[in-house]
């Protein structure tokens, strides 16, 4: 399990280039799972990456 400081740099080089591929969104999801299921940064990331995914279906 990953601490809640290892999810969030890594989410962040995950995304840091605009990258929006299917590979980003699986490997955000298995960022996610990494972290207690009460956690505030999963409430918070699951919110961000519903929001990626929206605007990245608008754009294609």
């Amino acid at each position: 399990m990953l601490t809640e400081s290892e999810v969030s740099r890594s989410w962040a080089r995950l995304f840091k280039d605009g990258n929006f591929t299917t590979d980003s969104f699986e490997n955000a999801e298995n960022l996610l799972e990494e972290l207690r299921p009460e956690s505030p940064l999963r409430h918070r990331l699951t919110s961000e990456l519903a929001e990626l995914q929206r605007l990245h279906e608008t754009k294609a």
